[in-house]
């Protein structure tokens, strides 16, 4: 595994202190040179890292004053339910907007992958048949808030306007409504949550202290003959969120 970056390094370590209560909300951070001087590192090393914080929204930089300990975030709700899938636009957007928060995201799409065994067996494909992988970072105004990892059958999508989830003139409408285009009808999901500690890479992506729990949920869209269509991993961190499941009941 490589060796993590210095300023990660750093930013995990500012992380721990805060979350050990050396430094409160409001607090103002000792200057660079201090910080830099304890931990053996350069002074544009914890420039990197508090910027890092900052953008993530652990730390708040105040002009001609210093670098300070950020309010506590509210837990964003995130509400898992058949009806987040919206006939038109982006699920996530519209999750966003029922709790008052502009939703968005980044994403980086590879076509042609070839399916590892675990995600070969929740496609039902072969292992090393091909994929479209789509990882995305999810951000609730501006704040990162949950990861996913999306797996796509490159048989399914392949040559069809939706083979890329965020390219093409039905880029970001959620799986349900980009393979309704291509005339496949997705019925159901399952999704099969557990909690894990977050990784090196995850809690950097997300904004927490390494090691802090997260909620790990495999989710895989089946259509109406039963084929899964989309397998994907998310992550969604237990300080920020807070997920909640709602159940149909039929009359």
């Amino acid at each position: 595994m490589p060796e993590q970056p210095p300023y990660l390094r750093i930013a995990d370590e500012l992380r721990r202190r805060i979350a050990e209560h050396e430094w409160a909300p409001g607090d103002r951070l000792p200057s660079r040179a201090q910080i830099a001087q304890e931990c053996g590192v350069g002074e544009n090393v914890v420039r990197r890292a508090q910027e890092l914080l900052i953008s993530q929204g652990t730390l708040e930089g105040r002009a001609g004053s210093g670098t300070y300990v950020a309010a506590p975030r509210p837990r964003v709700r995130m509400v898992r339910s058949s009806a987040r899938e919206q006939p038109v636009g982006s699920p996530f957007r519209a999750d966003m907007k029922a709790v008052g928060k502009l939703g968005d995201w980044e994403s980086r799409t590879e076509a042609k992958v070839p399916a590892p065994a675990e995600i070969a067996s929740r496609l039902g494909i072969d292992e090393g048949d091909l994929c479209v992988r789509t990882v995305y970072e999810f951000l609730a105004d501006g704040k990162p808030v949950q990861l996913s990892t999306s797996w796509e059958p490159y048989d399914l999508t392949g040559g069809t306007l939706v083979v890329l989830p965020e390219g093409g003139p039905h880029a970001g409408v959620g799986v349900v409504n980009r393979m309704a285009k291509i005339g496949v009808t997705v019925s159901h999901a399952v999704e099969q949550p557990e909690p894990r500690q977050a990784n090196t890479e995850e809690a950097s992506l997300l904004g927490i202290q390494k090691a802090a729990l997260v909620t790990h949920i495999r989710r895989t869209y089946y259509s109406d003959q039963g084929r899964p269509v989309e397998t994907a991993d998310i992550v969604v961190p237990a300080a920020l969120c807070e997920i909640v499941y709602e159940i149909p009941i039929s009359r």
